[in-house]
């Protein structure tokens, strides 16, 4: 009975465009969602063990195949040949801003960033990358933005509880305060 249900578990998986949930897998095949987890876990550890090319992984509050990591060199060439449409740096820190303060409207990130940012924002929809998640509840009802499931599988992340922190992307206190001191007056004057 397990074999079928692994089998099962694999059929859908396959066929599926986004990841499948754990109670939408449940339901299809009429098992508790932990007996469910088990046996997801159960294949992606044989499939592991047998160091086939792809892996079964728990990603954006689903299960979904996806390529072995140690072969990425190779999807990328495959996925990439003739590929020219890549995220700009505009796009890439507009992406980040949302990610990070979610729900943020248009006019917060435009704050943040100093500059228009609604064609950014119209490509990142149009990528599926961000959605609109919600209205502000002041004045002209503003778009609230965040990230979609799609950006999370390009991560390949379960949730946005698991970016990493922007605490390691700061320099440390003593780093700043020396950069500061660097730019005053004084310290200008001195070197002259």
């Amino acid at each position: 009975m397990t074999a079928d249900n692994q089998r099962a578990i694999e059929a859908i998986l396959m066929v599926a465009s986004e990841p499948v949930e754990t109670n939408l897998l449940a339901q299809l095949l009429e098992l508790p969602a932990a007996k469910v987890d088990e046996l997801c876990t159960e294949l992606a550890s044989t499939y592991e063990a047998e160091d086939r090319g792809f892996v079964l992984v728990k990603v954006a509050g689903g299960y979904r195949f996806q390529s072995h990591p140690d072969l990425a060199a190779y999807v990328e060439r495959f996925v990439l040949e003739g590929q020219t449409a890549r995220l700009s740096a505009a796009a890439l820190e507009t992406l980040a801003i949302i990610a990070y303060k979610q729900p943020v409207s248009r006019a917060q990130v435009a704050a943040i960033r100093g500059v228009n940012v609604d064609s950014v924002i119209h490509t990142l929809q149009q990528r599926g990358l961000i959605e609109e998640v919600s209205r502000d509840a002041g004045p002209g009802l503003a778009v609230l933005y965040g990230t979609s499931k799609l950006f999370l599988e390009r991560l390949g992340l379960p949730s946005v509880d698991d970016l990493p922190s922007l605490g390691q992307f700061v320099p440390g206190a003593d780093v700043v305060e020396a950069l500061e001191q660097g730019l005053l007056p004084d310290a200008l004057d001195a070197t002259d």
